[in-house]
């Protein structure tokens, strides 16, 4: 279940090139200022120090944006933190609900994803309902996944048989 409710409410899809451009230039125009023309994130931004929450993290495959599921990170843009956090806390990243619409928050998703190889795909729609945003490819293409994700290759083989 997605944040709003319903399994897969909020599916970036990395494969629509109308909504990867559409993406990319909702992201030039709101995103790019903090996360980087391409994708790498604020200088410094994995600096683990008392300002550390407040640069923002790269959206390519160095960044953990991977690590949550396109329910999760279309939350995170459009009210500024992950449905699991409470309201209290505070977020330095701004939310884009009275800014951006739905549509446009998951284009620029789908941008951000469609940057991504193949094994860091993999293990990103393993976080989605029915593994959502698999490369169709990812059975026939050698692709490799960072040592921390181990765990999700092994559990992508064994469901792929």
């Amino acid at each position: 279940m997605g944040a709003a409710g319903a399994p897969a409410d909020h599916f970036a899809d990395a494969d629509n090139l109308a909504a990867v451009e559409r993406g990319k230039q909702v992201y030039y125009q709101h995103c790019f200022s903090c996360h980087g023309r391409n994708l790498e994130g604020q200088f410094l931004w994995q600096l683990q120090d008392q300002f550390a929450h407040r640069r923002a993290p790269a959206h390519d495959a160095s960044g953990h944006t991977w690590m949550h599921s396109d329910e999760d990170l279309f939350y995170m843009a459009k009210y500024g933190r992950f449905p699991d956090v409470p309201k209290n806390i505070r977020s330095y990243m701004p939310a884009f609900e009275h800014r951006l619409s739905d549509s446009e928050i998951v284009a620029v998703l789908a941008y951000i994803k469609a940057h991504w190889p193949t094994g860091i795909r993999v293990s990103q729609s393993m976080l989605n309902p029915h593994f959502m945003g698999m490369p169709k490819d990812a059975n026939k293409v050698a692709w490799t996944l960072p040592p921390t994700c181990s765990a999700s290759y092994k559990r992508w083989k064994q469901i792929s048989r």
